[in-house]
């Protein structure tokens, strides 16, 4: 078939496509899965009866129900959510920030999409500009939303060893470099995929750069503070008109609603809302119905601090567990988790690359995210991103431990035969 420019840029197998075909493959075989690959959220059952609650109320409160599946929201969304929203963080967080601040999104892809190719890309004065990745490894959903080719620029990070099977990765400020071509700074918090949490001095750092460039600095807080506020390091929120903030629904427990939340200055929201109107006609109304009463009461942030967070710390705590009793005698590292639910497996000189490995644990029916999508705009050649895993341990303890086991499991084998091994792509 022949196709367009756009077609053959986003109409082919990528990271976050096969990530997310993936989840669809696993839940329609007959066997038994161990999903430790995708982004999906725990089931909880404290937030599922609040949002069971929630419904129950939309639907006993006249034609709330019927207004938010028949009528569609203006392009930024739905004007009651939004004042919540826009109400929780100027009362709690003092940020100078009214509805016109913010807009909606179908889903915080969407919301990337479209400020990516607002701020990057070919300009009509004949000049591209790109977005700089401070700290790789970044979110593998990033990587193909660009409309222009190489629209990511990122430099390797340091790395601090924490102990023996421990480390963190660091933004190199001593190398980081804004370029003339840099259209505007992006960054995850807690980092997806490595459960990073930039501190708040690096993130005021990052901030008073991109100001200095007249640049925007975008923190992407599907993860953060104040929800669903999956963060184990100490982290306070961040908004100036400088920032832009992306939250989502998702994490809370609603993926399947598509909610995105974009915070930025007016001029920035307006044009979200054109975009909304030209590609989507407005963003989806039932997720925003079903939260209204939450976030206006402020309950969003009590439940996020008290039993969302709670929830994956533990879970955090045990999947660090299993994998120390698993990986006994392997030479591994993992990533300190600070937030988010995965954890970040780097094996050093691993004899097969991570892609590999990820093909050999789905013949075992366990899914997880081979590393290498997860460094764009790295020029330079680097094995260590052939040499990570991504594992999510929101599922079932029973799915996450025997994913370990089998991770393990498959390591070992490929350690002890790397005689035979082809040398590993670079």
């Amino acid at each position: 078939m022949n196709l367009s420019k756009f077609g053959k840029k986003l109409a082919v197998q990528s990271g976050i496509g096969q990530l997310m075909d993936d989840l669809g493959t696993a839940y329609g075989t007959p066997h038994e899965v161990f999903m430790l690959g995708g982004g999906n959220p725990a089931h909880i059952p404290e937030v599922e009866r609040c949002l069971r609650q929630g419904m129950m109320t939309m639907l006993q409160a006249g034609d709330r129900f019927e207004r938010a599946i028949g009528n569609y929201d203006p392009p930024e969304g739905n004007a009651e959510f939004i004042a919540a929203v826009a109400n929780l963080l100027r009362s709690r967080f003092g940020w100078d920030i009214g509805p016109q601040n913010v807009a909606l999104t179908n889903g915080s892809q969407l919301a990337f999409f479209i400020l990516f190719n607002l701020f990057a890309g070919d300009y009509e004065d004949g000049t591209t500009k790109r977005i700089l990745l401070p700290l790789i490894p970044e979110y593998i959903g990033y990587c193909d939303v660009g409309l222009t080719c190489d629209l990511f620029t990122a430099q390797r990070p340091t790395i601090e060893y924490l102990d023996e099977h421990t480390f963190k990765y660091h933004i190199d400020f001593d190398r980081l470099a804004i370029a003339a071509d840099i259209g505007v700074i992006c960054v995850s918090r807690p980092t997806n995929p490595t459960g990073n949490v930039l501190t708040n001095a690096e993130l005021e750092r990052l901030s008073a750069l991109a100001r200095a460039q007249g640049i925007p600095l975008i923190i992407d807080n599907a993860y953060g503070v104040p929800f669903p506020n999956i963060v184990f390091a100490d982290a306070e929120p961040l908004w100036n008109e400088n920032t832009i903030v992306c939250m989502s629904l998702s994490k809370l427990g609603l993926p399947g609603v598509r909610t995105g939340i974009v915070i930025a200055r007016e001029e920035v929201i307006h044009l979200v809302a054109r975009v909304n109107a030209v590609m989507s006609l407005a963003p989806g109304g039932l997720g925003p119905a079903l939260l209204t009463d939450l976030v206006r009461s402020g309950r969003i942030i009590d439940l996020a601090r008290d039993v969302i967070q709670p929830f994956y710390r533990q879970k955090m705590q045990r999947v660090l567990a299993q994998i120390r009793k698993c990986f006994q005698g392997l030479d591994y590292r993992v990533h300190r988790p600070e937030g988010a639910f995965f954890v970040w497996l780097w094996f050093p000189n691993l004899p097969i690359t991570s892609r590999q490995l990820y093909e050999r644990l789905k013949q075992r029916h366990v899914f997880v995210v081979p590393g290498h999508y997860s460094f764009p705009g790295l020029a330079e050649p680097w094995s260590h991103t052939h040499e990570c895993l991504r594992v999510n341990y929101a599922q079932d303890d029973r799915i996450v431990a025997a994913g370990v086991e089998a991770i393990a499991a498959e390591v070992r084998r490929a350690c002890e035969s790397r005689h035979d091994l082809p040398i590993k792509e670079k």
